[in-house]
């Protein structure tokens, strides 16, 4: 199937407040990025944008900035972008690729916030450093906002019979001063402008200086006391993070809270949220009480994270964090900390806005699903002959039009699944789900897709025993090897293997190579992969990896990325996994 996603056909759709506003902003924003726009007719898509800015939320737009990572938007469209907030401009900011002419006309509009991301980057041309150089300490000055985090002292003006020249003044630094929101120069930047301290010092220097007293130069302090805390900072032993969790993540944070180091998922979601004020920041929503345990210095556990977007930061987490103070002074420093994904009986309650969303999608799903079986029911008809004899070619016709009815209700059957996952209606059904012959089943069944790719499938390891629903196992399971099998290439073989881990059933499918480079970003943000073939996921590999994910967790399991195999986790049956006998047999090569 194919849709006309043209400029015409998104204008021409509802945009009122709401759902239609936000659809109309995804459509064009991915149009313009991917540069499916005609030339003449950029300014009339950028003028639709500016018009729907103020009817779109924050966590849309964000989230349509962070696609624009896997595109090469125009000029314009990155301009438009770096004007908005902080948390919308900085990751187009990042990833935007662009002639030096094009940077050097968007320096000027950028504030110090979005010219500190650009500022990070090391592949920008040499004469768009120069530019930035040239802002100098205009960057690094600190608003009247920032109060208290530190203070610049004007120089007082020298008396007029005095010979000697006014000192430099000092640069006053508060250490345990709260920060304001807006950001603030961190010692990468004071480094960075250590250009203009060296020519601050060199027109002290030919100054005459009394021979009474030397001159103090108090901002050569600071940088010798920049170097020492440097070389203190390397001497120290480092501190020991917790211990990872099954399937989550680590983060740090500083002394005000804000997390400056993640590992086991994705950063960009995460770094730069502060964990001492609760609520919503960018794409990232953080339970009252963290908050409330980072202000007592208080330990706290189980406490909820959401996270918007497509990373594999997305979804809901539960988590744990210590306080950290210095052994020496007690001074406390931040915290460590951890996530992993709630269990089912810890799911929060459904976002009011997400939930509506839901719902409207699950009826356009059940509207789409009438005419699609009757496509096909009629289809079958004229296949078997069963309203009389037809010809051969209308036969094959018919039989066409049945197997791409078919992949059309697959579609919107994991469009429904979605929608009920989103708006928390999925019915599961507990039971006993031996892995080890549903691997072997679908298998078989995939058979002939692995032919046509040239691949083979074997299965083998033990058996092992899920305490989950047999139709959602079989969903999953199913919708993620067809989609390894899609991305398959001739002379590869995909193994498949089975076996239980303590409190876990494991399935571990091998990656092909199509998708082995690729980070969890990137796999579920993939488009196209096995396209017009048989068996291959027509809402794109990215939906049905994304869907695959969410469904594990439905499940109380995860999916996980590793760097050679995708590793699927799913409760095991314990009274039941040791009356299997260990040993699966292999199926037949496809």
């Amino acid at each position: 199937m194919r849709f006309d996603d043209s400029l015409r056909t998104v204008l021409s759709a509802d945009q009122g407040p709401g759902y239609g506003a936000q659809s109309a902003w995804r459509q064009i924003v991915d149009l313009l990025g991917r540069g499916r726009i005609p030339v003449d007719a950029v300014d009339e898509a950028m003028a639709r944008l500016r018009d729907l800015r103020d009817r779109v939320p924050v966590q849309v737009r964000a989230a349509s900035g962070r696609a624009l990572a896997f595109a090469r938007p125009p000029a314009a469209l990155v301009a438009f972008f770096a004007t908005d907030t902080l948390a919308i401009a900085a990751p187009v900011l990042r990833t935007a690729t662009l002639d030096e002419a094009a940077w050097l006309d968007l320096l000027g509009a950028l504030t110090p916030a979005t010219r500190s991301v650009v500022r990070q980057r090391r592949d920008l041309p040499a004469g768009v450093v120069r530019a930035l150089e040239s802002f100098g300490a205009t960057d690094f000055a600190l608003s009247d906002a920032s109060a208290g985090a530190a203070t610049v002292e004007e120089p007082a003006a020298a008396p007029a019979d005095e010979a000697e020249p006014a000192p430099i003044q000092p640069i006053v630094l508060v250490p345990d001063a709260p920060l304001s929101p807006t950001p603030f120069v961190a010692l990468g930047e004071v480094a960075r402008g250590l250009p203009v301290v060296a020519e601050a010092l060199r027109r002290a220097d030919e100054e005459p200086a009394t021979p009474s007293e030397p001159p103090r130069y108090e901002i050569a302090d600071l940088v010798a006391r920049i170097e020492a805390f440097n070389r203190d900072r390397e001497d120290q032993p480092a501190t020991t993070p917790p211990a990872p969790i099954e399937a989550g993540f680590r983060f740090e944070t500083d002394v005000t809270g804000t997390i400056r180091w993640v590992e086991g998922v994705a950063r960009a979601a995460l770094v730069g949220v502060s964990i001492a004020r609760p609520g919503i920041h960018g794409v990232v929503r953080i339970d009252a009480g963290v908050a409330a345990a980072f202000h007592r210095r208080g330990a706290f556990c189980d406490l909820r994270l959401e996270v918007e977007g497509l990373s594999d930061a997305a979804g809901s987490w539960r988590i744990a964090g210590t306080p950290i103070f210095e052994p020496a002074s007690g001074r406390f420093t931040g915290f460590h900390g951890a996530g992993r994904r709630p269990l089912r009986h810890e799911s929060a309650a459904p976002l009011g806005p997400r939930s509506t969303m839901s719902e409207g999608l699950r009826q356009l799903v059940h509207e789409l699903r009438t005419p699609a079986n009757a496509v096909a029911g009629f289809a079958e008809l004229i296949e078997t002959e069963l309203l009389g004899p037809v010809a051969d070619a209308y036969r094959q016709r018919a039989s066409a039009i049945r197997s791409q009815a078919s992949g059309l209700l697959t579609a919107i059957d994991d469009l429904d699944t979605a929608a009920r996952i989103e708006g928390q209606a999925l019915e599961l059904r507990p039971g006993a789900v031996p892995l080890g012959d549903l691997a072997a089943r679908l298998a078989t069944d995939l058979a002939p897709l692995a032919r046509q790719r040239g691949a083979t499938l074997t299965l083998s390891g033990e058996e092992a025993v899920a305490a989950t629903d047999d139709r959602a196992a079989e969903r999953l399971m199913a919708r993620l090897l067809a989609t390894l099998v899609s991305a398959a290439s001739a002379g590869e073989r995909i193994g498949i293997t089975v076996h239980p881990s303590g409190e876990h059933a494991i399935v571990a499918f091998d990656r092909p190579r199509a998708l082995a480079d690729l980070s969890g970003d990137a796999l579920f943000s993939l488009d196209g992969i096995g396209e017009g073939e048989d068996g291959a996921p027509l809402l794109g590999a990215g939906f049905t990896l994304r869907l695959v994910r969410n469904l594990a967790v439905e499940l109380g399991g995860a999916l996980s990325i590793e760097p050679d195999r995708l590793v699927l986790r799913l409760p095991a049956l314990r009274d039941r996994a040791a009356d299997h006998t260990p040993g699966v047999a292999p199926s037949p090569s496809a």
